[in-house]
C-alpha cells in the first residue's frame, strides 16, 4: 500500500528535509521550506520501471541520424530570431517575466497568428476573459482552442484528443497533477508537471510554450531543474510604466545566446521594433555636452546607445558617484584611469552617469563612450558631430580591441554616423565608404580624435 509522510521542501532549490529549517543548507535562502505530503511505496501512482520492455537500444555515434526539423515561423520575426530562426518542433520553451509585463499577451498573439492548430491552456483566466483580450488586440483564429483548466491529467487528455501543432501553458505554476499531493506552484508540482509535458513534447514532436512566474529577486520561480529540462529560457524585461519591453534569451539549445529583441506595448498588444538603435538615440539640432554614443553588442545584434554624464563640483565632503544602467564599480575604475592616465581631475567632482532608454550595458566596448561623456561634461564641450565610440579601456590607459567590429561599424553607418573611434590594436579592418575610422592606442589619443572637430 501507498504510504504518505510529511516533509519540508525548499521552494528555491527543491532540497528535502524531515523538519522545518530556517535557512536552506543547499542554496542558503531563508524561510523557503514549505510542508508537503510525499507518497511512497506501491500504489503511489508512479509508473514502475520495466527494463525488459525498453524499445530503444544504444547506437554507435556514426549510425545516429541527425533530426532535421523545419522550423516554424511565428508572426514576430524578432521572436524567431532569438530562438535561432523559428520554433523547433518538439521544443520546450519557458517564457518568464514580472507580473503584468506582457507574457500572456505575447503568448496570445503568437497563438492567434499561428497557422496550424493551437491549444491554449490558461490556469489564470477564464475563456471569456481571454476572449476580451483578443478583442482588444483585434485578432481571431478559428484554429485556436481555448481551454481553462489546471488539472494536468485533463489537459493531457484534451491534448491527445485534439492533436494540436502547438501547446501553450499559462502558467506552469497554476498546473497541478493528481499524483502529487501538494499545492500548485510547489517544487514537487512544478517538477512533475514540467517533466510530463516535456515527455509529451518529445514523443509527439509538438512545441510547448510554458509561461513561468518569477520571484521577488527576479529569478524564475520553481525548482532550478525547470530551467535545466527546457530547451530555451526567454526572459521578459522592462518597466510597467514604460511602453518598451525587452525579450532576452538566457538559454537556447537551438540558437545563440544571449540574444535580444525589443517590443513596444500598445493598445493593440505588442509590436516588434526592427531597428532598436533609433530608440536610444536623441535627435537634437544642437550638440550637447556630456553626451556620447556607444556601439554595444547584445548577443550578435549591435546596438547604438546614448550615454549621458554630468560632472559637477561636490557640495558635500565626499563626492557622489551615481550610475544608472552601468556597473558602478566599473565606473569608479574608469574614473581612476581617467585621472591617472588622462590627466583629468575628477576626485573632487560629483559624477552622475545615465544610460538612455533604461538600458543596462554590460559590454566593455562602451568604456570609451562613457569616458568621453564624462570628459565632455567636465570641460563643457560636446563631441564631434556624428561620432561613435567603441573600445575597451584597460587599467594602463590603453584601448583594447572588441569583437564583431565590422558589424558595429556598419550599424553606425546605417544610422548616419560619420566618425567611428576604435582601438589601433584592432586588426583586419577594411575601409568602409561613408564613415571615417579613427584609431587610437591610448585614452589621450582617443580624446584628441573625439574633440578635435568639436564646435
Amino acid at each position: 500500500m501507498a504510504k504518505s509522510k510529511n516533509i519540508f521542501v525548499c521552494q528555491e532549490c527543491g532540497t528535502e528535509s524531515s523538519k522545518w529549517i530556517g535557512r536552506c543548507p543547499a542554496c542558503g535562502q531563508w524561510n523557503t521550506y514549505v510542508e508537503e505530503v510525499k507518497i511512497t511505496g506501491k500504489g503511489s501512482g508512479r509508473e514502475t520501471i520495466s527494463y525488459s520492455k525498453s524499445k530503444e537500444k544504444p547506437l554507435p555515434f556514426n549510425k545516429v541520424i541527425a533530426e532535421n526539423y523545419q522550423r516554424i515561423n511565428s508572426s514576430f520575426s524578432e521572436f524567431d530570431r532569438i530562438l535561432g530562426g523559428g520554433i523547433v518542433p518538439g521544443s520546450f520553451i519557458l517564457l518568464g517575466g514580472e507580473p503584468g509585463i506582457g507574457k500572456s499577451t505575447l503568448a496570445l498573439q503568437l497563438t492567434l497568428d499561428f497557422k496550424g492548430k493551437v491549444l491554449y491552456v490558461s490556469g489564470e483566466e477564464s475563456a471569456g476573459q481571454i476572449k476580451m483580450r483578443a478583442d482588444r488586440i483585434g485578432k481571431t483564429n478559428d484554429n485556436c482552442l481555448i481551454y481553462s483548466e489546471t488539472n494536468l491529467e485533463d489537459i493531457l487528455i484534451q491534448f491527445e484528443h485534439e492533436s494540436p501543432e502547438l501547446l501553450v501553458i499559462d502558467s506552469i505554476q497554476t498546473i497541478y497533477s493528481q499524483l502529487i499531493e501538494s499545492a500548485p506552484g510547489s517544487v514537487s508540482q512544478v517538477r512533475e508537471c514540467a517533466t510530463r509535458l516535456l515527455r509529451v513534447a518529445k514523443e509527439k514532436v509538438v512545441p510547448v510554450i510554458l509561461i513561468g512566474h518569477i520571484t521577488k529577486d527576479g529569478s524564475l520561480a520553481g525548482p532550478k531543474v525547470l530551467e535545466h529540462i527546457v530547451d530555451a529560457v526567454i526572459q521578459f524585461e522592462g518597466e510597467q510604466n514604460l511602453n518598451y519591453r525587452i525579450i532576452r534569451s538566457l538559454k537556447n539549445r537551438f540558437g545563440a545566446v544571449p540574444e535580444l529583441a525589443i517590443f513596444e506595448m500598445g493598445q493593440a498588444g505588442l509590436k516588434q521594433i526592427l531597428n532598436p538603435s533609433e530608440l536610444f538615440l536623441h535627435e537634437s539640432e544642437n550638440l550637447l555636452s556630456g553626451v556620447a554614443v556607444a556601439c554595444t553588442m547584445d548577443g550578435i545584434k549591435p546596438l547604438l546607445i546614448e550615454t549621458q554624464a554630468l560632472v559637477g563640483t561636490a557640495v558635500y565632503g565626499t563626492p557622489q558617484r551615481s550610475s544608472t544602467g552601468f556597473d558602478l564599480r566599473r565606473l569608479n575604475m574608469l574614473l581612476a584611469v581617467l585621472e591617472k592616465k588622462g590627466g583629468f581631475n575628477v576626485s573632487n567632482k560629483d559624477v552622475f552617469l545615465n544610460i538612455a532608454g533604461g538600458m543596462k550595458i554590460q559590454d566593455t566596448a562602451a568604456d570609451l563612450a562613457i569616458v568621453s561623456a564624462i570628459v565632455s561634461s567636465r570641460i563643457d564641450q560636446p563631441l564631434s558631430a556624428g561620432t561613435c565610440c567603441c573600445a575597451e579601456i584597460s587599467l594602463t590607459g590603453e584601448l583594447r580591441p572588441v569583437h564583431r567590429i565590422e558589424q558595429r561599424i556598419l550599424e553606425a553607418k546605417k544610422l548616419g554616423f560619420k566618425h567611428f573611434v576604435l582601438s589601433s590594436y584592432q586588426k583586419n579592418i577594411d575601409k568602409i565608404k561613408g564613415i571615417e575610422i579613427k584609431k587610437a592606442s591610448s585614452i589621450n589619443d582617443a580624446l584628441k580624435n573625439i574633440f578635435q572637430k568639436a564646435n
